[in-house]
């Protein structure tokens, strides 16, 4: 299990589908410094680029049953709202592109 917390952004998607997707913006999803790591029920870890339009922040009853089953598999979350220049920030120093 982590032993610190991870911040974790949930969007719903606005297309039909419903589906709810967890964003770790402090962590890379790949070595494109607009990524960031994600997760989802189908599909589980993944990466993810900006989805702002795409998505809409999701309510606590939309991501529930997400954030349990990302407590099952050891996170501790720090949930929050929005992406901040810090968070991007500590993703790109993890990357090596700042210090």
């Amino acid at each position: 299990m982590d032993t610190e917390k991870t911040i974790a952004i949930f969007r719903k998607f606005r297309s039909g589908d419903k589906a709810v997707i967890a964003l770790f913006p402090e962590e890379p999803g790949s070595s494109d410094p607009t990524t960031m790591s994600s997760y989802m029920h189908v599909g589980q870890h993944g990466t993810a680029g900006p989805l702002a339009s795409a998505t809409r922040a999701a309510s606590e009853p939309e991501y529930r049953e997400l954030a349990a089953e990302l407590t099952r598999i050891g996170y501790r979350l720090d949930i929050r709202r929005r992406v901040t220049r810090k968070m991007i920030k500590t993703r790109l120093v993890r990357l090596g592109y700042c210090k």
